[in-house]
């Protein structure tokens, strides 16, 4: 039986009578294609992949916010290029 991908489509090379594919076959296939690793690692490896995947959220987070100031910045430009000098610089602002 084909298996069923998480966007809905069916996969076409896993498509198999399910009368001539045995369950043992079937199941040393997929323990083939996984993609998780299953067997028990030592703590201090977990602690370093576990450290590593925190360094690399906190940079693709730092690249986030300076993704959206950098937009932030864009749109700002375009308004204050795009907009009536008279409601940025009132007559007499440099009075103030």
């Amino acid at each position: 039986m084909g298996r069923v991908k998480s966007n809905g489509r069916v996969s076409q090379g896993t498509l198999r009578s399910p009368i001539l594919a045995s369950g043992r076959a079937e199941r040393e296939f997929w323990e083939d294609k996984q993609m998780v690793e299953i067997r028990i690692k030592p703590h201090l490896q977990q602690v370093a992949e576990a450290e590593r995947r925190e360094q690399q959220r906190r940079v693709y987070r730092r690249n986030q916010v300076f993704g959206l100031l950098m937009v932030a910045a864009v749109i700002l430009a375009w308004w204050l290029f795009h907009t009536n000098r008279a409601w940025i610089f009132p007559p007499g602002w440099w009075r103030l």
